[in-house]
């Protein structure tokens, strides 16, 4: 089983996760990332934020 990570080192708090995928991916307090729900949209939606962000922050890992 994979588990879908936002790597924030790397996350520069752009917001395309979140516009592509607003039920899986949410803004912190500081302006990072995060993954509230893992499977809160469809998994080609969320593939698409991963693919599309800019700096690479977000990926799968195995369990």
């Amino acid at each position: 089983m994979k588990k879908l990570i936002v790597d924030s080192q790397k996350c520069i708090g752009c917001g395309t996760c979140v516009s592509l995928a607003n039920k899986t991916f949410k803004m912190q307090n500081d302006g990072k990332s995060q993954v509230v729900n893992p499977v809160g949209d469809d998994e080609v939606i969320i593939q698409s934020a991963v693919d599309s962000c800019p700096v690479a922050a977000i990926s799968w890992q195995e369990k």
